[in-house]
């Protein structure tokens, strides 16, 4: 199976490129951006050193499915999408946060909460929760958008002593954020799954915020199955879930959390392709809807074929 790891394009009008940990992002003339959600895939801040195939058609077409379903909610920066891999929008000013909400005590917040710690990012913790409870309310834990290495924690009051967004912003973000995670649960839900935490990012366009980048997607979420969550929880037992965490699992079984001094591991070509079938399971779960491979026979000539077509229209 084919996989894209890096991309070179150069389309009409176009006036600067951006390599994200996964997606590339072309930005042209009149405000608009081609993002190529590639098939590279991080942890712990870190671009492993291979790639998924299919996983950026995966990553693409479920964040092109949410968008859709919340732009009633919160308007967003999507146009088309006018390939398996490519969505084309409004470029925004991003706000320099990403806003983490969590429903359950899982990943970082359970990390740093066997560390002892009860507040995460200014919001205090319960006592006496185990890993993968269910917090009474979620809890919104934002962090700093690193450009490179590893995003922050932050508080919501630091946010705005600091300026990163104003308190105005701020609170309206805060609200998104509510709304959306609610939307989020209640679409998985109807899928016998749990959305567990998220993350969304924002940013402004003409004074108006708009919703950005991928959400309620595998990299950027993590899915609990909901059949057995409160017969495993009682028993302590690991939850059934469909996220990227483990990769960060087989990482950590491996020796490497992302820290001075590790070697990032090569992934075994096994392993490569059973994070291809779980990126496709969980397209298939939380989509409802069946997965087609996209022709992958020269993918590069097919995303820049698509992009032409659909630039010549827009």
């Amino acid at each position: 199976m084919k996989a894209v790891k890096d991309t070179t394009f150069n389309f009409p009008g176009q006036q600067a490129v951006y390599n994200g940990k996964v997606r590339d992002v072309y930005t042209l003339e009149n405000d608009f951006l081609v993002i190529v959600a590639s098939d590279r895939i991080s942890a712990f801040d870190h671009i492993l050193h291979e790639a998924i195939p299919y996983k950026g058609q995966v990553l693409n077409q479920l964040a092109a499915i949410f968008l859709k379903a919340t732009s009633d909610i919160v308007p967003n920066w999507l146009i088309d999408t006018p390939d398996p891999m490519v969505a084309v929008g409004h470029k925004c000013e991003p706000f320099k946060i990403e806003m983490v909400i969590r429903g359950y005590m899982s990943g970082h917040a359970a990390r740093e909460y066997k560390a002892g710690r009860r507040v995460l990012c200014g919001v205090d913790m319960p006592e006496g929760m185990i890993e993968n409870d269910k917090f009474p309310t979620p809890i919104i834990t934002p962090a700093t958008k690193a450009e490179e290495g590893h995003d922050e924690d932050i508080s919501r009051e630091e946010i705005i002593d600091q300026a990163i967004v104003s308190e105005e912003d701020y609170k309206q973000l805060e609200a998104y954020t509510y709304a959306l995670f609610e939307r989020g649960t209640q679409m998985a839900a109807d899928k016998g799954l749990i959305l567990v935490d998220t993350k969304y990012e924002f940013g402004k366009k003409d004074g108006k915020i708009y919703l950005i980048d991928e959400i309620h997607t595998p990299d950027s979420s993590r899915y609990f199955y909901a059949d057995g969550y409160s017969e495993r929880q009682a028993k302590g037992e690991k939850q059934k879930q469909l996220s990227k965490e483990f990769v960060r699992e087989w990482l950590i079984a491996n020796e490497f959390q992302g820290l001075e001094a590790q070697t990032l591991p090569n992934m075994p070509e096994d392993f490569v392709n059973s994070v291809t079938e779980r990126y496709i399971e969980l397209f298939e779960k939380i989509s409802g809807e069946s997965f087609i491979k996209a022709d992958n026979s020269d993918i590069e000539k097919r995303i820049e074929t698509n992009v032409l077509n659909c630039l010549a229209n827009v």
